[in-house]
């Protein structure tokens, strides 16, 4: 599964579609439709109840529907524990942080868990202001959020 996005104009202007949904790009990556930009939730790895998703880009308010909706269909297809590899995500605001809680809180109510990896810097600080960092389990690198196997300690966030 992969997901890549373009926009043409400032403001949401015509959505243009490629393998998928489109949405907000990112900055300084070429697409095959010569955009400077791309947004991007690829599944990388699918392994007994673990999958390991790439997102790349900005997760905020333009695209946090489809990646709501991309974690959900692989709760929905049995995945328990999901890692997100955070190396190319530049931006994460509010909205991106409740997409995270939100998939968090359903892979809890199915005895599941929601790891961050790689996650910079600025976006650690920003999970420690909110309080977040004791909800998702964070890792230096995605092998180590695979091989791990921590139980969640935290209920949900209502």
């Amino acid at each position: 599964m992969s997901w890549y996005g373009h926009e043409n104009g400032r403001h949401g202007g015509a959505w243009r579609h490629l393998a998928g949904l489109r949405c907000r790009p990112l900055a300084g990556v070429a697409t095959a439709l010569g955009s400077e930009h791309e947004w991007r939730f690829e599944v990388v790895l699918k392994s007994g109840g673990t999958a390991v998703v790439e997102v790349a880009g900005e997760i905020d308010l333009r695209t946090g529907a489809m990646l709501r909706q991309g974690l959900f269909e692989l709760t929905d297809q049995g995945f328990g524990r999901i890692v997100i590899d955070f190396a190319s995500v530049r931006f994460c605001d509010a909205a991106g942080l409740g997409v995270l809680v939100s998939v968090q809180n359903r892979l809890r109510r199915q005895g599941g868990t929601l790891a961050l990896a790689r996650v910079r810097s600025a976006q650690r600080r920003l999970l420690d202001v909110a309080g977040l960092d004791r909800l998702f389990s964070l890792y230096d690198s995605v092998p180590d959020a695979v091989r791990a196997e921590q139980k969640p300690t935290t209920a949900p966030l209502g």
